[in-house]
């Protein structure tokens, strides 16, 4: 899974993440595997978040408080959280759901980054006080610029300081055998929602991928196992972040369609693939070893980096 050549243009060095480990001097993008669809990527003066969920990480015994009712608060572990993120500038959320957008409020007070999410997602922001609906009478424009939340539609192009982002309009994985979609998991989330919330009240929304042009490499994201192929046919990304969790088998030649339609990236890291960090991690990486099989099938020169939690991996 490893041991293939990593392509001559990029050279990959690991690092661990974990506070006072010494990182690779300048590095133009280090991406870091946060479990889950959780990442984080940071070109050296920009840090990005991507769905981070280090409350996945929390004691799966008896003691969890979200192991209480059929319909339990969901609560972040800030111990997790605080343990591992110490900086943060943007959030990227995918879709609305417990898993993506759980830990994203409180890492937006906690480092003051933006949440770029759509207005689904943003309704549980505010519920735990980031951002506010803009109205007529809020018509302060330095206030509105100061807000913790970028709301997105799908298909904008964004440039940010030393980056880009343009956001693709997506597909939720296909659950439930395709029956996903006649369930309140992938409906929007009410406006007004007043914290602590429920996991039910962490509602899909619309769901997006994202193209994020970073320290001169374009890296594609997603957050599930799904896409809708006419909105990224023709993007051209050197690194890919690609869903490959056992539901992808729900859809028509997915690795294959996928891998075309992007032009082969040189690098592609699998995610949403660990199973919320329940099962050990090597029954996990059987799971996705089926995955790494798949792009190289279908794209034989591409390296499929499976990374360790909190480990960089440095594109120079």
């Amino acid at each position: 899974m490893r041991g293939r050549p990593i392509p001559c243009l990029l050279a990959m060095v690991l690092v661990a993440l974990c506070p006072g480990a010494s990182a690779a001097p300048d590095p133009a993008v280090a991406i870091t595997y946060l479990g889950n669809a959780g990442w984080q990527i940071d070109d050296g003066k920009v840090v990005i978040l991507v769905d981070p969920n280090l409350s996945q990480f929390h004691s799966q015994g008896t003691d969890n408080p979200q192991i209480t009712a059929d319909d339990p608060i969901a609560a972040p572990d800030t111990a997790q959280i605080d343990a591992h993120i110490h900086k943060a500038d943007y959030i990227l959320i995918t879709h609305g759901h417990e898993d993506h957008m759980l830990d994203a409020p409180y890492i937006s007070k906690k480092t003051g980054a933006v949440i770029v999410c759509s207005d689904s997602a943003a309704n549980i922001a505010r519920a735990y006080g980031v951002g506010e609906l803009s109205t007529p009478e809020h018509t302060d424009l330095a206030k509105i610029k100061a807000q913790k939340l970028i709301v997105v539609r799908g298909g904008e192009d964004f440039q940010f300081g030393s980056f880009s982002l343009e956001v693709v309009p997506g597909l939720h994985t296909a659950l439930f055998d395709k029956r996903y979609n006649d369930g309140y998991w992938a409906d929007s989330t009410r406006p007004g929602l007043k914290a602590p919330l429920h996991e039910s009240d962490y509602a899909e929304g619309p769901n997006f991928d994202y193209l994020l042009r970073i320290g001169g490499h374009q890296i594609f994201i997603m957050g599930s196992m799904n896409y809708i192929e006419r909105e990224v046919e023709g993007l051209r990304p050197d690194i890919a972040i690609i869903g490959a969790g056992s539901d992808r088998k729900q859809v028509y030649r997915y690795t294959a369609r996928l891998m075309q339609a992007l032009g082969d990236p040189a690098v592609v890291f699998p995610t949403h693939w660990d199973d919320y960090g329940i099962k050990p991690r090597a029954e996990a990486l059987k799971q996705v070893a089926a995955f790494v099989d798949e792009v190289h099938a279908a794209s034989p020169k591409t390296q499929v980096v499976v990374p360790d939690y909190f480990t960089a991996t440095v594109f120079k």
